[in-house]
């Protein structure tokens, strides 16, 4: 499939990076370029606190060179929106091709042909982009059953203020580092949503141990508007 060859150029894998590691790139999520090609779009969840001491580690990206070398790039955040789980990172040197995005409902309406890319076993395969096809099973709300006082989190009051949001619910099953993934439209090619699990099931994905075979993106629209805030 040609969509999949083309995105796949778009899609780059997020984490931490240290001269003094072994392995120096550590990595935590997926994520894919849009704009003008040095914003990389994440998950909120999948970013790491840096290092501690006098080691040096700083939030990065790894892509593929033009020779097919693994290239790290420095990356800071820009824009987040913890709630919906979305973050936007500026990224070092030249311009990734980015995808486009969408937020006409009629290409996330249910039933529509998607698939989505990333990076579902980090680098046990060398960090070989991984493709699943599926379509949009719902969408669906946000909204979950208020926390105790000794649930709340910095996510859990971000939420409460916002208020529910729609989620998309697909037929197509994700993996640990899926999250921040592109979920793209097969037909159009174009981002309808971010895979992201962890705003539904209110934890890390567990899909390993215990898979369920459906799978959650966040409409891109939030995307859109977030990217409204970047300067």
């Amino acid at each position: 499939m040609s969509l999949v060859a083309e995105s796949k150029r778009s899609v780059v894998a997020v984490g931490t990076f240290s001269q003094l590691r072994s392995p120096r790139f550590s990595f935590s999520g997926t994520g894919f370029a849009v704009g003008d090609g040095t914003l990389i779009a994440t998950c909120h969840h999948v970013l790491r606190e840096g290092g501690t001491g006098t080691e040096k580690v700083g939030l990065a990206v790894q892509l593929r060179s033009d020779r097919g070398d693994p290239e790290w790039r420095a990356a800071e955040v820009v824009a987040s929106d913890r709630a919906r789980d979305l973050a936007l990172l500026r990224v070092e040197g030249a311009p990734v091709p980015a995808l486009a995005l969408s937020s006409e409902e009629a290409e996330a309406a249910d039933g529509a042909p998607v698939a989505l890319i990333g990076f579902p076993i980090g680098g046990l395969l060398g960090f070989s982009h991984v493709t699943h096809r599926g379509i949009v099973s719902s969408r669906v709300s946000s909204s979950a059953p208020s926390p105790t006082a000794g649930q709340l989190s910095e996510r859990a009051v971000a939420g409460a203020r916002i208020g529910a949001f729609d989620v998309l619910q697909l037929d197509a099953t994700a993996y640990p580092g899926n999250s921040g993934g592109p979920l793209l439209n097969s037909e159009t090619g174009r981002v309808i949503g971010v895979v992201s699990m962890v705003l539904v099931k209110g934890t890390r994905e567990a899909a390993i141990a215990t898979p369920t075979g459906i799978t959650y993106a966040v409409p891109s629209k939030y995307l859109v508007e977030l990217l409204t805030k970047v300067k």
